[in-house]
């Protein structure tokens, strides 16, 4: 058995390398998953890099990143394999020309790997090179669909009815997430590692704004992290995402502040907030509480 990863020091310092700012917990469940070939649930409120641990996973081990996409009335033709029917009927139009061509011979043909479509799921189990499978918001899909999921991941194979049974060819590393929307079953969880990702803290969210906000000053890193720190202590709509941090100080760079002052604030904080309601309560809290999120942030 092939495993990607040596150590959790390995995982944290290649996850660095595609500046992903990764604890021990996040690196340490990584490797367990690899080790212990079982998928790992994401859970945790939306924005808080759950999709982007899968998709940096994929990156610092060179994995081919196969998605699928979790949508309410996601069914088993668009998660695991569908039939090409147009080219079937192709086919046999032509076969069924044929005298010499009997009917058993034309579903031999018609129901072959050359006809089937396969979806990411059957994608992911039967690829040769090394993959990364991403189930993304599976708390959006009926249970019906859930309980596929769960039998692929616990024998990573697939039966087929006019193939038969087709096996994994080599164990990809699932990453399923969750924004919380409905509880997923019992078994589900049983069959996975389980890591929350909350938002980070105020030095952590710092160093993901340093890392990936080129050009901008440690002091102004450091007051956009405690500006949305204070910011997600208040009762809102929707608390805004570490991308949000990221594009509210991305603005202020291109804006060429270094310092925010209030109106500042007041005048970017659609890039933090996308809510009227949200806005108004953050405009509320920047004028009850400027002295310390404008003065003593700076410090």
């Amino acid at each position: 058995m092939t495993h990607r990863f040596d150590s959790v020091d390995q995982v944290r310092d290649g996850l660095r390398s595609v500046d992903y700012l990764a604890d021990e917990s996040i690196a340490g469940v990584a490797f367990l998953a690899d080790r212990l070939e079982k998928p790992v649930l994401i859970e945790g409120p939306a924005g808080t890099g759950k999709t982007q641990l899968a998709k940096s996973i994929a990156e610092m081990s060179g994995a081919r990143l196969i998605r699928l996409q979790c949508y309410e009335g996601l069914d088993e033709a668009k998660a695991l394999y569908e039939w090409n029917y147009k080219k079937q009927l192709l086919r046999i139009q032509v076969e069924a020309g044929d005298a010499d061509t009997s009917w058993t011979e034309i579903q031999d043909d018609i129901f072959s790997d050359e006809f089937l479509l396969p979806r990411p799921l059957l994608e992911a189990i039967t690829a040769d090179d090394p993959v990364v499978l991403l189930i993304d918001e599976v708390d959006r899909v009926e249970l019906e669909t859930e309980a596929l999921l769960l039998e692929i991941l616990s024998d990573y194979q697939v039966s087929i009815p006019e193939l038969g049974t087709i096996e994994a060819k080599q164990i990809p590393l699932v990453f399923l997430t969750s924004n919380n929307t409905r509880e997923l079953s019992e078994a589900l969880k049983r069959r996975c590692l389980f890591l929350h990702l909350d938002y980070p803290d105020m030095e952590r969210e710092k160093e993901i704004v340093l890392t990936k906000v080129p050009g901008i000053s440690e002091s102004l890193a450091d007051q956009v992290s405690r500006i949305v720190r204070s910011v997600r202590q208040l009762e809102l709509k929707k608390h805004p995402s570490v991308s949000e941090t990221l594009d509210w100080a991305r603005t202020l760079v291109l804006l060429g502040i270094d310092h925010v002052e209030e109106k500042q604030a007041v005048d970017t904080v659609n890039i933090l907030l996308k809510y009227r309601s949200d806005i108004e309560k953050a405009i509320k809290d920047f004028t009850a509480n400027s002295s310390s999120h404008f003065d003593a942030a700076a410090g």
